[in-house]
């Protein structure tokens, strides 16, 4: 197998990668093979199992560790925008009780990124506790929980921007005077945390999306089953 081929981020997404070149190589050998023994009295597939066991616990614990904390910054980006809802930029009307804002575009956004951080937090969160519920078994790190641990980033991501929406929606709302230069560059600021985690989780999140979707074009569609002569 090509050491490129296993160039990715953490031990189970590699394990997924040994998993999907073995199906291939389940796909052109002749099924006689697949049923043979070895000496041992072991098929491809009880071998494969058997010298996968440490990368199998390896990936078990990656993915576990990964959920874990991944989890507690979705759940404190749930808690923050959840009570964020409630203290609106600007205060409320004492008659009403409707948001003083209300009317302008400012709040507008930041009740949309409000509301896109919040769910997509609370959807990152049920991805990531669904995780260590799985089996753990290989047939799980081939689709399941790589799946489980893209949509769990990508919400995560999501959250994130709308946090840093609202919180630069917010800056404008309540200290914008239309000639002060200290709002904008606060909320410009913003954008540095999403370019940093853009960065550094850059390589799993694409790693994830490769070994998920783009798996089936890592190997040629035109294949020729092997002959025994």
């Amino acid at each position: 197998m090509p050491t490129s081929f296993l160039n990715v981020s953490g031990a189970a997404l590699r394990l997924q990668k040994e998993l999907l070149w073995f199906k291939e190589v389940e796909k052109i050998v002749p099924p006689l093979i697949l049923r043979k023994e070895n000496n041992d009295g072991k098929t491809p597939r009880q071998l494969f199992t058997e010298e996968h066991q440490l990368l199998l616990k390896e990936g078990e614990r990656w993915m576990r560790d990964t959920a874990n904390y991944c989890m507690i910054v979705a759940t404190l980006i749930a808690t923050v925008m959840f009570a964020a809802a409630f203290t609106v930029p600007g205060g409320n009307n004492d008659d009403k009780g409707t948001p003083i804002m209300l009317g302008l575009k400012g709040f507008t956004v930041f009740v949309v990124s409000d509301a896109m951080a919040t769910f997509s937090s609370i959807v990152s969160i049920i991805m990531y506790l669904s995780i260590p519920t799985s089996c753990y078994t290989e047939d799980d790190f081939l689709v399941s929980l790589p799946k489980k641990l893209l949509y769990g980033l990508t919400t995560l991501f999501a959250s994130i921007v709308g946090m840093l929406v609202a919180f630069a929606t917010t800056f404008f709302l309540v200290y914008n005077n239309h000639t002060a230069w200290e709002p904008k560059l606060i909320a410009a600021f913003g954008a540095v945390p999403v370019a940093l985690f853009g960065f550094l989780d850059n390589k799993l999140w694409w790693d994830t999306v490769k070994t998920t979707y783009w798996s089936k074009y890592l190997f040629k569609e035109r294949k020729h089953r092997l002959r025994l002569y």
